[in-house]
């Protein structure tokens, strides 16, 4: 039986002159989240975003779960800007706050939009006057949309996951965090580069290179490795995903790194994924969610037990 959600209250705070700058920045990103990229036409722009990771057309619908909680990314965007442009991150306040403010949220935030947005968000964690523990959250859609209400409450999250990222893109934005001395980071990474055609041997090196490049830049934090998960899409090889995690978790091992295995929590008999956790075949449900966090919540406790 897994526990209950758990709503945090808002107690996560800047400091002020951080706060100003971090305000001034949301600004500009508000007003740019309706312009097209400066000197593109409407095909080269249209060019510019295929450039970018992948993202659902329509927009991705997170699971409905009766909670009140943004389901489309253009919401969850205007949800975390609302949330920074008052100095807190959107991880530390009910899953439905500001809702007047993102329930009508329609366009879709372009990939540097949230790059942006997430750099400003380790900005503000960076500058926290809080002295709980801070966990990051780094990976693709499946860690951008964990309900930040199912997250470990005794620490502070901030959630570094952008939709259709591949290894090679986390690994060009790892330092928008490097400021940020959290206790724990969580990697959850590999789907995509699997939905894009990269090899075996380019995921494992690129996973190899994000664990080793986040224990030189953050000494202090205990590095979590997740295993890829199963899917039960067409477009992905399920029988690749073992033998890579197999790597992964040697490269934990290696690297002083901890290995998180899901993929045996979540996968069926056919070596795909359980059908209840998922909503398309790779995207989590709420089901998934709970068992993921289940998993967290076990790795936490194991991790401060020293096991």
């Amino acid at each position: 039986m897994f526990p209950p959600p758990f709503i945090a209250q808002p107690d996560f705070n800047v400091v002020s002159n951080s706060l100003t700058q971090i305000a001034h920045h949301v600004k500009g990103l508000a007003r740019d989240s309706h312009a097209s990229p400066r000197g593109l036409s409407p095909i080269s722009r249209l060019e510019f975003e295929s450039s970018r990771p992948e993202f659902s057309r329509p927009e991705y619908l997170a699971p409905h779960d009766d909670r009140g909680a943004p389901r489309t990314g253009s919401q969850l965007y205007a949800q975390r800007l609302a949330a920074l442009r008052v100095g807190k991150l959107y991880t530390r306040l009910s899953i439905d706050s500001f809702r007047e403010m993102w329930q009508q949220a329609v366009e879709p935030p372009t990939y540097e939009q949230w790059r942006k947005l997430l750099a400003l968000e380790a900005k503000a964690a960076a500058g926290r006057q809080s002295s709980r523990d801070l966990s990051v959250l780094l990976g693709d859609s499946l860690s951008l949309w964990f309900p930040s209400d199912r997250l470990p409450p005794s620490q502070i999250w901030l959630n570094q996951g952008i939709s259709g990222d591949t290894t090679r893109h986390i690994l060009s934005r790892l330092a928008a965090f490097e400021n940020v001395r959290p206790t724990r980071i969580y990697v959850m990474a590999g789907v995509n580069d699997l939905k894009s055609g990269a090899s075996d041997t380019e995921i494992v090196w690129n996973l190899q290179t994000i664990v080793r490049r986040l224990r030189a830049a953050h000494p202090q934090a205990q590095v979590v490795v997740q295993s890829i998960l199963p899917t039960r899409s067409l477009t992905i090889e399920n029988d690749r995903i073992p033998g890579i995690n197999r790597r992964v978790a040697a490269i934990a091992q290696r690297e002083g790194a901890v290995y998180l295995n899901l993929y045996t929590q979540f996968v069926a008999h056919d070596g795909e994924m359980m059908p209840a956790y998922t909503v398309d075949g790779i995207h989590l449900s709420a089901q998934g969610y709970e068992r993921w966090q289940a998993a967290v919540q076990q790795a936490e406790l194991q991790i401060a037990q020293g096991r």
